[in-house]
């Protein structure tokens, strides 16, 4: 038990104080904090101007496809970097497993492709 306790006790510390920090900071900011903000503070502000339209207005279907492409992309880099990294301590069933994945990340880049996401107007 003496053991477990020296091992962990400096986190239980840096808990604490995580902890006793972020209640003091979030306690000061109420105490401090301007009650009565001016109309000014608290209307939409939205690039220096008011809306024009709802903000739940229809987008173009394009800015989904450029969002799925960054997914893509994103995925595949996250997954890529540690696999070559340790791909000498890899076996086949890892290399054909990862080809797989890029196959499959492949068909998703065709799509966008041929949905006209890399063309913009």
């Amino acid at each position: 038990m003496d053991d477990l306790l020296r091992d962990y006790l400096p986190i239980i510390i840096f808990l604490g104080i995580a902890i006793a920090l972020g209640l003091v900071l979030m306690l000061s900011a109420m105490v401090i904090a301007v009650r009565n903000p001016d109309p000014e503070k608290v209307s939409a502000y939205e690039c220096g101007f008011n809306a024009f339209d709802d903000a739940r207005m229809k987008f173009d279907v394009r800015f989904y496809l450029v969002s799925i492409l960054f997914i893509i992309f994103d995925l595949e880099i996250a997954f890529l970097f540690p696999w070559a990294v340790a791909f000498g301590d890899l076996s086949m069933t890892a290399f054909w497993s990862m080809m797989v994945f890029l196959g499959v990340l492949t068909i998703g880049f065709a799509y966008e492709w041929k949905k006209g996401a890399l063309e913009w107007e």
